[in-house]
């Protein structure tokens, strides 16, 4: 089978590691062991709760950032889905395809996460021969020997873990790496770019036509001459009715965000964690800004070829589908998007950016 052209990516998360470190690093060392017993489990309204919820990991930025390498082939996550703590992120696992790796404590203290991960991961490599990028979601140093493995196998290996938390053995050992709160930042760069945006060129919602062009397709679609006056009114009035009702819709399912809370939600044992429904596309503006933005902070190159940002947006979403919200090419898309973004069309370029914020 000849080798895929495109970059193909194999991400492993140490979960446990990296959902303590994030705790620790905001509450202080230690005090995730403190504060949960030694199942993993916290009483719903407690002090420890509200901490937990604050710490909450976003799985989505480290899998979006991932996705800047190339395509995921393969995304695992290590850990005792059994603990109430670890199970409340079963539906943000889930609904980005992450294969979640049930690991057992073997004592009290450890679950072997470790040894499991790096055997898969040595594996793996050997196994597929196009994985071109190795990413290790830990901190510990116990992955310093797997990360120069991958490199001698000829892999780039990326690292992230959460400042504090992660060896300094472990960063040197890779090729390149992450930290957790700058990819966080990225997020707050997103919505930076959206309040940003001027009123007077907000982008059009959900792919709807503008005002003009609605405009001119009611005039278009003027009632025939023969119909009688009072039906021609009462049509005209309910016609407005719907635009303004669906209007009112599309603004609504805009304001909502897309993408399934971050929040740790505390469960019963044996409750299923909530999942996204089934065809839910993430905000298709706001992925936008997010591929932008992500591809920005790795070339720092403002404008980016049209193609790499469809590409990087399928790579965090797949289900995303200009033509599902009403433009005929993902330019058209863009465009819709000018209170944001800026489209150089010149012959040979065909470019994108966000758009410069004024003062």
């Amino acid at each position: 089978m000849p080798a895929s052209a495109e970059p193909r990516v194999a991400l492993y998360f140490d979960f446990d590691n990296i959902v303590i470190s994030r705790y620790d690093q905001l509450h202080g060392d230690s005090q995730y062991r403190k504060d949960t017993s030694r199942n993993k489990a916290v009483s719903p309204g407690t002090k420890a709760a509200e901490r937990l919820k604050e710490a909450t990991v976003d799985v989505d930025a480290v899998l979006d950032f991932a996705a800047t390498f190339g395509t995921i082939a393969i995304a695992r996550a290590y850990a005792d889905w059994s603990t109430p703590v670890n199970a409340s992120y079963r539906g943000q696992l889930i609904d980005r395809a992450v294969d979640l790796v049930q690991l057992f404590p073997l004592s009290a203290t450890k679950n072997g996460a470790d040894i499991r991960l790096a055997v898969d991961a040595v594996e793996d490599m050997f196994r597929i021969d196009d994985l071109s990028h190795i990413v290790i979601v830990a901190g510990d140093s116990d992955y310093v020997a797997l990360a120069q493995k991958a490199k001698r196998l000829g892999r780039y290996v990326v690292g992230i873990g959460v400042a504090g938390g992660t060896s300094r053995a472990l960063t040197a050992a890779c090729d390149e790496y992450a930290d957790y709160d700058a990819l966080l930042a990225t997020d707050a760069a997103v919505a930076d770019d959206e309040a940003s945006a001027p009123a007077s060129q907000a982008a059009p919602r959900g792919g709807r036509a503008s005002a003009g062009s609605t405009k001119k397709a009611e005039s278009s679609e003027a009632p025939k001459d023969e119909e009688p006056a009072p039906r021609r009114r009462r049509a005209s009035s309910k016609k407005a009715t719907d635009a303004a009702s669906d209007e009112r819709a599309a603004e609504t399912a805009e304001e909502k965000p897309s993408a399934p809370s971050t929040a740790v939600q505390f469960m019963a044992p044996g409750q299923a964690a909530d999942e996204t429904p089934a065809g839910t596309t993430r905000n298709p503006g706001r992925l936008l800004l997010k591929a932008l933005e992500l591809l920005r902070s790795k070339s720092d190159e403002e404008w980016q070829p049209s193609g790499a940002v469809k590409n990087q947006m399928l790579r965090m979403d797949p289900s995303f589908q200009e033509r599902k919200l009403g433009f005929a090419s993902f330019t058209d898309f863009l465009k819709s998007r000018g209170g944001v973004v800026e489209l150089d069309e010149t012959p040979g370029q065909n470019r994108v950016r966000i758009r410069p914020k004024k003062g």
